[in-house]
């Protein structure tokens, strides 16, 4: 399953990290709005006014937070390619679990292996809907899975 339509490694690193960073501000702009909706003052002006002043304030710390965990991420991705020589999905989930613990690292072993789990299996939860759509979509073109309905047998035979 090799992806011939995503950039080479060390330009993919950056278009990660920046598709990341505009996924955490715009999502964090939706729940930073409704958030400081809901925890202005009443009145409509000052709950409009709370609202933009939370997006403001949080929105680029989340975009940020996104980007470090793509660029990471990728990183690491891209250093699975060079030394395995090899696109499989097993670099994605070797990467989410290496980024889960380098993220979480900090707050100790027990929380950084916590986080490689479930960094890990939430890749390889992903990676396999992924195999599991292309296996039933590709299953559509095949030849040998076409079946004619009752009519058209007697007709055709």
């Amino acid at each position: 399953m090799a992806e011939y339509t995503r950039d080479p490694c060390p330009y993919r690193i950056l278009d990660d990290c920046g598709g990341a960073f505009s996924m955490g501000v715009i999502g964090g702009s939706v729940f930073h709005s409704i958030k400081g909706f809901r925890n202005a003052p009443s009145g409509n002006f000052r709950r409009m006014y709370g609202s933009l002043a939370m997006v403001r304030e949080k929105a680029p710390i989340t975009g940020r937070n996104f980007a470090v965990w793509g660029f990471l991420f990728s990183s690491i991705d891209c250093l699975c390619v060079y030394v395995r020589k090899k696109e499989d999905p097993w670099n994605s989930i070797f990467s989410g679990a290496a980024t889960g613990f380098a993220l979480s690292f900090r707050d100790g072993l027990k929380k950084g292996v916590g986080s490689a789990v479930v960094g890990g299996v939430l890749l390889a939860m992903i990676e396999g809907m992924g195999i599991l759509f292309t296996r039933y979509s590709a299953e559509q073109f095949n030849p040998g899975n076409f079946h004619f309905s009752p009519v058209f047998q007697i007709l055709l035979f």
